[in-house]
């Protein structure tokens, strides 16, 4: 005779954690491709603000970080997003109920938002480059002390990459020393 089969209930578990890349922020596609919509419309018509913003963007040497105008970040859109640095930027043109609650979505994946004004911003935007600037700058102090300590927290990883840390050579085996074949044995 053979056995019975018997259904089991797994023990409740965490969440999985939000896949913070592409069509993985478990959206509705169609919701997805709304939002995208949305922003290419908000990028054919800029407000003033938003205009005068990303000139002065454009014309400004970030070095290796770049702001890009309306990103779809999860569900929400904001107005100009350095993902490098993971920081936002929200122009402020009247009183929006739903901003705090999407800082507090975007808090959530790592993304900290600096609200402006969009009357500061056509007036006085010379005052406003070094605040995005030391937003910019505590960001990047943020994520190397987070960098620092992942690799205390993790001292068995090895990055070759980063002079001072353990790894192989960045030639790997066989590309140096006695024995070698190739072109430069010949000479």
């Amino acid at each position: 005779m053979t056995e019975r089969k018997t259904l089991g209930v797994r023990e409740a578990t965490d969440p999985p954690a939000i896949k913070k890349k592409g069509r993985g922020w478990e959206i509705n596609s169609a919701r997805l491709d709304q939002l995208h919509e949305r922003a290419r419309d908000m990028r054919r018509h800029p407000t003033d603000a938003h205009k005068a913003l990303a000139d002065r963007f454009a014309e400004a040497d970030f070095g290796q970080y770049s702001w890009k105008q309306f990103p779809v970040i999860g569900s929400a859109i904001v107005d100009f997003a350095c993902l490098e640095l993971g920081m936002a930027i929200a122009i402020d043109e009247e009183g929006d109920p739903l901003t705090h609650r999407r800082d507090k979505s975007l808090e959530a994946v790592g993304i900290r938002t600096m609200h402006l004004k969009a009357e500061e911003i056509l007036t006085d935007m010379d005052a406003l480059l070094p605040r995005i600037a030391a937003g910019m700058r505590m960001r990047i102090g943020d994520k190397q002390t987070a960098r620092k300590a992942h690799y205390r927290a993790n001292p068995g990883q090895t990055s070759g990459r980063l002079p001072g840390r353990d790894g192989p050579p960045r030639g790997g085996p066989g590309r140096s020393g006695p024995g070698r074949t190739g072109y430069d044995n010949k000479r």
